[in-house]
């Protein structure tokens, strides 16, 4: 019995240690503040994107190219109005966040059916 608190008492740390790690990085506020026009237009980052997404369309690759939209569709979404809007003072506006968990569960559906259902 000792050895399963021993467990769980060391997995909360772990996950508190990888909770202090992130936070002291900043990345969550790194992510909200980027410039997405300013990012989209220096070189540094322009050049190896339109590299990987001609590497993907010369090799045919589109699953992995629809993956790399949706993942940059994800990225914009999450920086609307909208989105910030989803929770007022410590209150969730369930109303709000359930077409976003919808939207979410068709494209998560979508992918997996792009995956695994066609071959």
């Amino acid at each position: 019995m000792e050895d399963v608190q021993e467990v769980a008492n060391s997995s909360g740390s772990f996950i508190d240690k990888v909770v202090d790690f992130v936070q002291s990085t900043n990345l969550p506020e790194q992510i909200q503040e980027v410039d997405i026009v300013a990012l989209f237009t220096n070189p540094w980052f322009l050049a190896p994107f339109v590299g990987l997404v001609g590497w993907l369309v010369w090799k045919q690759a589109f699953k992995e190219l629809v993956l790399v939209v949706i993942v940059i569709a994800m990225w914009w979404v999450s920086g609307t109005e909208y989105m910030s809007s989803l929770v007022v003072g410590e209150e969730l506006q369930l109303a709000k966040v359930l077409p976003v968990l919808g939207v979410a569960c068709v494209i998560l559906g979508f992918v997996i059916y792009m995956f695994f259902g066609m071959s």
